[in-house]
């Protein structure tokens, strides 16, 4: 019985995954990420925006580090197939306090010199976030 339970599971893994064009998840093309309706307008967005010739959603949305990157895309994927399988998220898709701040990691990374300049961390206030004053700065609108 056991056996049998847990092939069901993987069968219906293995379809969804196929289904859903789960391999075209594991490269940094961004037209993967508009597998689901839901993501197209950002990836339009992003296609006007200043950054669609120095960075791909990867580049912004997942750590830089091998583990991290890996471990952010598996939790997402895990959490965005069952969204998207039972129509549990927020129209328009919203990004969570997690992925915000892998986000900020990324523009704190690339424009070092920059947030450097910006930073007053003696102050009462600290490091800003960069969305607070970029909200769409990757997803022109």
């Amino acid at each position: 019985m056991t056996a049998l339970i847990a092939g069901a599971a993987v069968g219906i893994g293995l379809t969804t995954f196929v289904y859903a064009e789960g391999a075209a998840y594991l490269s940094d093309d961004p037209n993967a990420c508009a597998n689901c309706h839901v993501m197209q307008a950002q990836l339009d967005g992003w296609s006007r925006s200043s950054h669609h010739t120095a960075a791909t959603c990867n580049d912004c949305h997942l750590p830089h580090d091998f583990a991290g990157r890996w471990l952010v895309k598996a939790g997402n994927g895990v959490r965005h197939s069952f969204a998207f399988t039972t129509g549990a998220f927020h129209e328009p898709i919203r990004i969570g306090d997690g992925n915000r701040a892998v986000v900020e990691r990324a523009c704190r990374s690339c424009h070092a010199p920059i947030v450097d300049a910006i930073d007053h961390p003696g102050t009462a206030t600290g490091a800003l976030a960069c969305a607070r004053c970029h909200p769409d700065v990757g997803h022109a609108h």
